[in-house]
């Protein structure tokens, strides 16, 4: 497999924000959203077999007594490289929980059941609109996530409408409404949280409110964190 970083760091996002985690960043994206702030990760990276990635992994977790638990696959597009559903399953068999966060544009449905799926749904603004796989719909189930990366008021009524129209809330675990974070270099402007906040107690959304804690810890430009 192709990897950009492995490393330790607090989740920053989804309802697991908080806790430490380990990430597996994997290089390559098919997409390119106009704010994306991991586009170092769509070129370049390190070749790994999958005892190296375990072996590293384990490294990182510590001892028993200290172990961290959760292990997050993202990238780049995680399911672009097809041993990641094995790469799942090896960790889901080594006592780990077991995340995968994914655009939405590729099928889930090779994935262990186990795996817990954070599946983005592309927004208008983003620039790649129209691009989940809307059998993923049906691939999602109580203990998963669906996550909307919202930039504008457009964004944030497509996501409204969406979660709606698909009955989200009845299909996953939590629905995430996730604001646009400036970015350090002045490419994007972000959204304001609390703007989006009372958008959503406006319209009474079952939906939470999601803040990307690890750039309010650390320089938001900052990676391996």
């Amino acid at each position: 497999m192709v990897i950009t970083e492995i490393f330790k760091s607090i989740q920053g996002e989804g309802t697991r924000a908080g806790l430490p985690c380990i990430f597996v960043s994997l290089t390559g994206c098919n997409l390119r959203c106009t704010w994306c702030d991991t586009a170092y990760a769509f070129h370049g990276g390190t070749k790994y077999s999958l005892d190296e990635i375990l072996r590293r992994i384990s490294e990182l977790a510590g001892g028993e007594d200290r172990r961290v638990a959760l292990v997050e696959i993202t990238g780049g597009e995680p399911l672009l490289q097809p041993e990641t559903p094995e790469l799942a399953k090896k960790l889901l068999e080594s006592g780990y929980t077991v995340m995968i966060e994914t655009s939405g544009e590729r099928f889930i449905g090779a994935l262990p059941r186990e795996v817990v799926k954070i599946v983005d749904v592309k927004c208008p603004d983003s620039g790649e609109p129209d691009t989940f796989d809307m059998a993923n719909l049906d691939a999602v189930d109580e203990k998963d996530e669906i996550k909307f990366v919202i930039s504008s008021r457009r964004d944030y009524e497509f996501a409204r409408e969406f979660t709606a129209v698909h009955r989200l809330a009845g299909r996953v675990h939590e629905v995430l409404f996730s604001p646009i974070f400036p970015d350090p270099a002045g490419k994007w402007e972000g959204l304001n949280a609390r703007e989006l906040a009372e958008w959503i107690l406006a319209d009474g959304l079952p939906v939470r409110l999601g803040l990307q804690l690890h750039k309010f810890i650390w320089d938001p430009a900052m990676k391996g964190v």
